[in-house]
């Protein structure tokens, strides 16, 4: 017979399986956390410090009578080359999702702004699978499905 107790973890154990997938959700990295999208703040140390997988998003937040985001080429990141660049944000609040797994390069084309460090790259590693879904719960058998079980509490 199947106790009260079996049932509940079997019941806790399908709802957490059913849960976990929006448990383990995307994360936003806000690009220099309280500092932003700035002058004067070291974005290398600041990406090493991080892990991003497919899903995150990375959110630029920064004055935009100062700066811009491009996104560019490795190359192109070296070079501080920013004419090449494929795509450019403006917003001052510009979220770029991390859909693929890859290295990602940001460059502020505004002036110099590359040249004084205003440039971030990112790894971005594959995402977790989903688990597979759990297999579904059969009902425990009636007591009655049991021929031999009658007999056998008689016995005790």
């Amino acid at each position: 017979m199947v106790s009260k107790q079996m049932v509940a973890a079997a019941v806790a154990t399908a709802i957490a399986v059913v849960l976990l997938p929006a448990l383990a959700s995307a994360t936003d990295h806000v690009v220099g956390d309280a500092h932003g999208w700035t002058l004067g703040f070291d974005y290398a140390a600041w990406a090493e410090s991080k892990q991003f997988t497919v899903g995150d998003t990375l959110v630029f937040k920064y004055s935009t009578s100062s700066h811009d985001v491009a996104e560019v080429s490795g190359a192109d990141f070296k070079a501080c080359n920013k004419a090449s660049a494929a795509s450019v944000w403006s917003s001052g609040a510009d979220v770029v999702t991390l859909d693929k797994p890859g290295r990602r390069w940001f460059v502020c084309a505004v002036g110099e702004h590359c040249r004084l460090g205003m440039k971030l790259n990112v790894t971005v590693l594959p995402g977790t699978p989903a688990p597979a879904p759990a297999p579904a719960l059969a009902p425990a058998p009636a007591p009655s499905s049991y021929p031999h079980s009658r007999r056998f509490l008689s016995e005790w």
